[in-house]
C-alpha cells in the first residue's frame, strides 16, 4: 500500500447503534483503506454493532466530548500513516457516497480540506428535512464566517469532512475545544495558515433515528462559534 494515497475514514460515535449500519453500508469501500470508529462512552450498543460490521473500534472509558472524540480519531489515523482522513458522522445525516469526490482533490494536492455541503443547493436541505431554525442559523453563521475568514463556502457546519495529513500535522488540533465548536476552531486554524478548502454537494436527511442536538445546545454552539470569530478578528488585528 502506498501511504502517500492511504485513505482512512474515522467515525466519532456516541449512541449511534440505530444508524451506524446504514452509514457504514454507504461508504464506498473501494476508495477507503481503513475505517476506525471511536466510541465516546456510548450508553447503547454502538460498540457491539461496530464489531459485528467488522469496524475497528477504539473506546473511550469516559465521555470526552465531540471535539475530544475527533482528537482521538485524527491522532490514530495519523499514526496509521493516513494521507487523507475522512471524518464521517455515523448518525446517517451525511451521505458518505461522495467520499471519492472529496478525496480526489486532496490526493491531487489541489486543496487540503474538503467539505460535504448540504447547503450548495439550499432548497434540497429543506426538502431533506433540515429544521427551519437550523437552516436559518446555518446561513447566518456561514455568512459571518465567510466575512471573517474571507472565504465563499456554502456551509461550515457539516459532519462530513476530509483533511490532508499535511494540514493536520501543521496545527495543534489537540489544543482545540473538546466540544462542538472544535469544527469552527479547526477552520480558523486552516485560515490562519492559508490552507485551501473545497466542497462538494451532498444530500440532506434528517430522520427519526438520526442524532440531533437540542435547540438549547444549538444556541450555545452558535454563541461559541461567534466567540471563535471574535477571537480570530482580534488576533488578526495584532
Amino acid at each position: 500500500m502506498d501511504e502517500r494515497s492511504k485513505v482512512i475514514v474515522v467515525m466519532p460515535a456516541y449512541n449511534a447503534d440505530r444508524t451506524l449500519k446504514k452509514t457504514y453500508e454507504e461508504i464506498p469501500k473501494e476508495y477507503v483503506d481503513e475505517i476506525i470508529l471511536v466510541d465516546d462512552a456510548s450508553q447503547d450498543n454502538t460498540i457491539e454493532v461496530a464489531k459485528k460490521l467488522g469496524i475497528e473500534v477504539i473506546a473511550h472509558e469516559k465521555n470526552k466530548g465531540y471535539g475530544g472524540n475527533q482528537k482521538t480519531c485524527y491522532k490514530n489515523a495519523l499514526e496509521r500513516g493516513a494521507a487523507v482522513i475522512v471524518m464521517v458522522h455515523p448518525d446517517y445525516q451525511y451521505d458518505p457516497s461522495s467520499i471519492p469526490q472529496m478525496i480526489k482533490p486532496i490526493l491531487e494536492k489541489k486543496v487540503d480540506i474538503m467539505f460535504g455541503s448540504r447547503m450548495i443547493y439550499k432548497r434540497d436541505a429543506l426538502k431533506g428535512g433540515m429544521p427551519l431554525y437550523k437552516f436559518v442559523s446555518n446561513i447566518f453563521l456561514t455568512t459571518l464566517e465567510n466575512i471573517v475568514f474571507k472565504r465563499s463556502l456554502s456551509e461550515y457546519h457539516t459532519g462530513l469532512r476530509a483533511y490532508s495529513r499535511k494540514f493536520l500535522e501543521s496545527i495543534d488540533f489537540c489544543a482545540l475545544s473538546d466540544g462542538f465548536v472544535f469544527d469552527t476552531e479547526i477552520i480558523a486554524e486552516a485560515t490562519k495558515l492559508k490552507f485551501k478548502i473545497g466542497e462538494v454537494p451532498i444530500k440532506t436527511r434528517y430522520l427519526d433515528d438520526s442524532s440531533s442536538i437540542s435547540f438549547r445546545a444549538s444556541v450555545k454552539y452558535g454563541l461559541k462559534t461567534l466567540k471563535v470569530l471574535y477571537d480570530y478578528m482580534i488576533k488578526a488585528k495584532k
